[in-house]
């Protein structure tokens, strides 16, 4: 067993246990030890699944055996939020309204990581029933951030992006409706993938807006999120060789830019300095249909969340963190009418926004405007934690709202992100682009 495992990437381990150098068995019981030993894991970890990782991992250490290996990820592990079902093992979506939820079948992305032969240890700590961009849990668990232990961790996804950043996993599997995969993992300076919606399968997802709601890995490098976006898809992945910056032309999002506090906007004009020195143009414009879209994303989001979950809610209201609770009753405030005038408004909207980035290889602006805030603050004053999860999330819902395919880097300041978004179903351009940028940001 080598501790230095422990912070490897998928990729180099796949090419360690493809080459011999690492056992699958190892590898895994290495990471259940560091589990196990870690004072925070059990803020990272809500199951971990022992049993089935050490299957896996036997399976895959036959497969090398018989030279039969599934692909470079066989016998790799990797996290998954609560809110992938997990076949005989409880899928609580950090939610005390669904303690006690055990499903029958893995969620379909775990089951095409599985038949990829990746190992499962276990189910991330994660903001009730996702809804909110902080992280903060006081039900379950609320994880540390990596860069701040009295900061928030970011969200929805917070235990996938603390179990990548704290060395318990080399990847987490998270969701992203409005910045979920996003804001963590720029928060602790992790690559995270927000998926082309409809793209990954949602069947055996606890949902949360089902119209927004995608499937992406928090990881620590774009070549593990493109071969995990070919994992997840059960497709081959992207391919990034020969990706280049040299020629390219990016449009930074002014709209992004609004109160944007000094660390991520140090982060930013940082990675965008070394983007041009790589070769890429720059054009800053401000959309006013961006601006548009985001005054809808309240009856769009609320409304569609609130009719999942109100049953359930009103029930047991008490069970909930009030905050959590009260942004899911605000959707009750629209009527039907106003829902469907603003999806309406917002399909011509994406369709504006579409054509005026057409002459533009992809969209630039902060992961978030914001630093990880404080989390005693978040638990006891009720105003901050509004206007900060509000904050937090303004950038990453754009490319929500747009139907975008996004991926956030860091930037080599601490927790902050550049956010490259490019259009629905460009995945894989956009993954080839986001390795010459990270290749700049070296």
């Amino acid at each position: 067993m080598d501790a230095n495992w422990l912070s490897m990437s998928m990729a180099d381990l796949g090419r360690g246990i493809g080459a011999g150098q690492i056992d699958p068995v190892a590898l895994t019981r290495t990471y259940l030890d560091a589990i196990a030993a870690s004072p925070v894991a059990g803020r990272i970890y809500a199951r971990v699944t022992a049993d089935r990782a050490l299957t896996e991992a036997a399976a895959a250490q036959r497969r090398v055996e018989a030279g039969q290996r599934l692909g470079l990820l066989d016998g790799v592990p990797v996290s998954w939020k609560d809110l992938f079902d997990s076949a005989g093992v409880a899928t609580e979506a950090g939610s005390a309204l669904l303690k006690g939820r055990v499903p029958a079948r893995d969620a379909r992305v775990l089951a095409n990581a599985a038949t990829a032969g990746l190992v499962c240890l276990g189910k991330t700590h994660m903001s009730e029933l996702a809804f909110s961009g902080l992280g903060v849990n006081p039900i379950t668990a609320t994880p540390p951030c990596v860069n701040d232990p009295g900061a928030a961790p970011g969200g929805s996804s917070s235990g996938a992006a603390a179990s990548v950043a704290f060395n318990l996993a080399p990847c987490g599997i998270g969701s992203d409706t409005g910045g979920s995969v996003r804001i963590p993992s720029a928060w602790n300076d992790l690559v995270g993938l927000k998926t082309s919606h409809g793209r990954l399968s949602t069947r055996g997802v606890v949902p949360l807006v089902a119209s927004f709601d995608t499937v992406g890995p928090l990881c620590r490098s774009v070549e593990d999120a493109a071969l995990m976006l070919g994992v997840l898809e059960g497709a081959a992945a992207p391919d990034l060789r020969g990706a280049s910056l040299q020629g390219t032309r990016f449009l930074v999002l002014e709209n992004g830019l609004d109160d944007a506090r000094d660390g991520p906007m140090s982060g930013f004009d940082r990675a965008v300095g070394r983007m041009v020195e790589a070769g890429a143009e720059l054009r800053h414009q401000r959309l006013t249909c961006v601006d548009e879209a985001l005054s809808l994303s309240g009856v769009l989001f609320t409304t569609e969340a609130y009719a999942t979950w109100r049953d359930q809610i009103e029930a047991q209201p008490d069970l909930m963190f009030g905050e959590i609770r009260e942004r899911f009753r605000s959707g009750g405030q629209f009527s039907g009418v106003e829902f469907i005038r603003a999806w309406q408004r917002l399909r011509m909207l994406r369709v504006e926004f579409h054509k005026l980035i057409a002459g533009y290889d992809a969209v630039l602006l902060p992961s978030s405007p914001i630093l990880p805030p404080n989390l005693e603050r978040l638990e006891t004053d009720s105003e901050y934690y509004v206007t900060e999860n509000l904050l937090a999330l303004r950038n990453t819902r754009v490319g929500n709202l747009m139907g975008s395919a996004g991926v956030s880097l860091p930037t080599g300041v601490p927790s902050t992100g550049l956010m490259i978004l490019t259009p629905p179903g460009s995945d894989h351009r956009l993954l080839r682009l986001a390795a010459a940028a990270e290749r700049a940001l070296a």
